[in-house]
């Protein structure tokens, strides 16, 4: 994948918290990070669309990783002076970029024992507290059907899960990470018959990623986490600033694909107040 000096400076763009019209992206390049959830779409009136971003970390990532652009600022430097062997590309024989995997697969964490198989070899999921599990073949990785794939999409949750496991009913739980970003997590998820339940901030954005990275693909299999005692959570230690950045920029009536949900959206605007869901590792 070849990316222009006019992509390159629109993505530093979307890097900077800018939306752009759909219609000024125009790149492979860009099709792939949208594939991958870390551009979003957003449409505006009856047939407007923009491209935004909401962690300008995971650009970052798929830079570097896919096309070995560690500094884009050099990169566009590079480019607009004529000079595309810039040290921080990785280059092929012909000077192109060569899009890259340095990994695939997905972290999984849990606190209780699971016995799992992975190419046809059986062993037991018991990661030691401070570290995790990767999955690199996931292709061939099969855990019991009973088992609940709760997916998180924070870090500090995915680390502290022993400090959440009374939000379970002692489930047996594979808890899997969000990042680093691909489609292996959602293909594994497509072939498997475990049900899927998304566990994410409680706020406008964290809705639309259960949405458009998990619902559309897993529909019934998948649900969206929501505390019993949420209402409490949210007027207690909600964050009105995070409420009013999302909702300027987000439609909420796209969001509501349930009662649950809806319910939820009502508590967002009853509080003017959403939450991100480390508070969950401090309150019970």
């Amino acid at each position: 994948m070849d990316l222009s000096a006019n992509i390159a400076i629109k993505i530093r763009q979307l890097l900077q918290g800018e939306t752009i019209p759909y219609g000024q992206l125009r790149s492979k390049v860009i099709d792939k990070m949208i594939d991958n959830g870390i551009l979003h779409i957003k449409l505006q009136g009856r047939s407007r669309k923009t491209i935004f971003a909401t962690k300008p970390e995971a650009i970052s990532n798929f830079l570097s990783n896919q096309l070995g652009i560690n500094d884009l600022n050099v990169y566009i430097e590079n480019l607009e002076y004529g000079n595309s062997r810039a040290g921080n590309i990785v280059a092929s024989s012909n000077s192109k970029l060569s899009s890259r995997r340095t990994f695939k697969g997905f972290l999984v964490n849990c606190y209780t024992p699971i016995e799992a198989s992975i190419n046809k070899h059986n062993f037991t999921l018991r990661p030691q507290a401070g570290t995790y599990t990767y999955i690199h073949d996931f292709e061939d990785f099969v855990i019991p059907k009973n088992t609940v794939v709760v997916g998180i999409e924070n870090p500090e949750n995915f680390r502290f899960i022993n400090k959440q496991k009374h939000l379970f009913n002692n489930q047996s739980i594979l808890f899997v990470s969000r990042y680093p970003q691909s489609k292996d997590l959602i293909s594994w998820l497509q072939n498997i018959p475990n049900k899927y339940l998304h566990f994410g901030d409680f706020d406008f954005e964290g809705i639309r990623i259960f949405k458009d990275e998990y619902f559309q693909y897993l529909k019934n299999k998948a649900s969206f986490f929501i505390p019993e005692h949420v209402e409490q959570l949210i007027s207690s230690y909600g964050n009105k600033k995070l409420y009013d950045t999302q909702y300027k920029s987000t439609t909420s009536e796209t969001l509501a694909l349930n009662e649950d949900i809806e319910n939820l959206i009502f508590l967002f605007h009853k509080y003017k107040k959403c939450l991100e869901q480390e508070i969950l590792i401090k309150v019970r």
